[in-house]
């Protein structure tokens, strides 16, 4: 179906909607389903055509408009609206552009202010800049102009319908068998993890995966910009967002209120989803005060790098000496993780450090895995693993106080006397 025939039938059908009155999705769809038939002997057109044209026109009515089939494909992960006329999409980690445009740039306009008020969220030019997420929990990001000088433009970024458990992520290759285990006695044992990495890297995937290997008996509060996290296995679950501040420029409430309020909530572990700012000090005075097994993740290029963005982080929330910040971070952090988007468009997890303290003023960071490259298939497909580096585990504190042991593997390679 053409741009002018849609708009032709999308016409008829407004011109038919009673609007004195609530038009029902059945209603609707026989409406369309009217229009559709009674166009369809004249435009020779397949029952799959007709097919295609009444899920357009319903979906331009009730769904998202163009943007609904890159919604239901589960192998579209990311969508991205550059103005009303280009149209993007990312598919099996490559970014292709939508044949498809809005019929106007007031179209695209309606439709992100159908997604912001359905979050109670407000977006205009006086504020042009909104997160949001879409009912199934996909997280949105709309900049709208003058902010935008290419027009309204909008984010999506999905998430599928079942979160990825870590046996997932062990079959795409993103973190090996070993690592992994190592990482669910730890999460049991209640280690304080931070995940660094970029845009798109798996981030929140990886805290998902993570948060399923949290004792189902233990109260977890999870703390987000935007609400994504998907901890199915904890009953007592409780779930915060951050909210704007409303037209009158009162109302809003940040994640450092949600993570001080939390603190009165009785806790065991503390989730922050990302920090960006001077939040990191909530969370991490959080940490050291007896909320063992929290997580979080921030952006960075490496784990050395979070550590440097973190202390920034920290120093912009209070006036402290940098020495101090670093003893914060060194006592709050027990873990870090890295996750890269490597050049064949896979995420992998690249490194695993142990957090060992301060040593002449420096975060020490003690390496148990790291991913090592050993070259390329001829569809220049990455081949490497992540390895264990032999180091041995400095902090079995809390691995014994939980009653665990530590993975069989990493015993046999301290006696063979393998380890530093």
């Amino acid at each position: 179906m053409n741009q002018a025939l849609f708009l032709d039938l999308k016409q008829q059908i407004n011109e038919r909607l009673d609007l004195s009155h609530t038009v029902s999705d059945t209603r609707l769809m026989e409406l369309i389903e009217e229009a559709v038939f009674s166009i369809s002997v004249e435009q020779d057109w397949t029952s799959s055509e007709m097919h295609e044209g009444v899920k357009r026109l319903f979906n331009s009515f009730r769904g998202l408009d163009i943007l609904q089939p890159l919604i239901d494909d589960p192998s579209v992960t990311e969508i991205m609206v550059n103005g009303h006329e280009n149209i993007f999409f990312e598919q099996k980690g490559g970014v292709e552009r939508y044949s498809y445009a809005f019929e106007s740039e007031a179209k695209l306009e309606d439709l992100i202010q159908m997604i912001v008020s359905k979050v109670n969220r407000i977006v205009n030019q006086g504020s042009p800049i909104v997160d949001a997420r879409l009912k199934d929990g996909s997280r949105v990001n709309v900049v709208l102009p003058p902010a935008s000088l290419s027009g309204p433009t909008l984010t999506i970024r999905k998430f599928p319908d079942k979160p990825m458990l870590m046996d997932d992520l062990i079959r795409l290759g993103t973190i090996s068998e070993e690592a992994a285990e190592l990482l669910q006695i730890m999460v049991q044992a209640g280690f304080n993890i931070f995940i660094g990495g970029g845009t798109g890297s798996g981030k929140t995937t990886f805290l998902n995966a993570l948060g399923a290997w949290i004792p189902r008996d233990e109260r977890i509060i999870t703390i987000e910009d935007s609400a994504e996290l998907q901890i199915q296995t904890v009953p007592n679950l409780v779930r915060m967002e951050t909210r704007n501040a409303n037209t009158e420029g009162k109302g809003d409430i940040s994640i450092r209120d949600l993570i001080r309020a939390s603190l009165r909530m009785r806790p065991n572990r503390i989730i922050v989803g990302e920090v960006r700012g001077a939040e990191a000090l909530d969370m991490l005075a959080a940490m050291n005060t007896g909320h063992d097994g929290s997580l979080s993740s921030g952006h960075a290029n490496s784990s050395s790098d979070m550590l440097s963005r973190l202390e920034t982080m920290v120093l912009s929330g209070a006036s402290l000496p940098v020495e101090v910040s670093r003893k914060q971070i060194a006592s709050a952090l027990d873990v870090m993780i890295h996750i890269s988007r490597i050049r064949d468009r896979t995420r992998k997890v690249t490194e695993i450090h142990e957090v060992l303290g301060v040593v002449n003023g420096e975060v020490q960071l003690h390496p148990l895995f790291v991913f090592e490259e050993s070259g390329e298939t001829n569809d220049l497909r990455v081949i490497g693993k992540l390895t264990y580096t032999g180091n041995r585990l400095h902090n079995m504190h809390k691995i014994r106080m939980a009653g665990l042991q530590l993975p069989t593997w990493i015993v046999k390679s301290e006696e063979a006397g393998g380890i530093s």
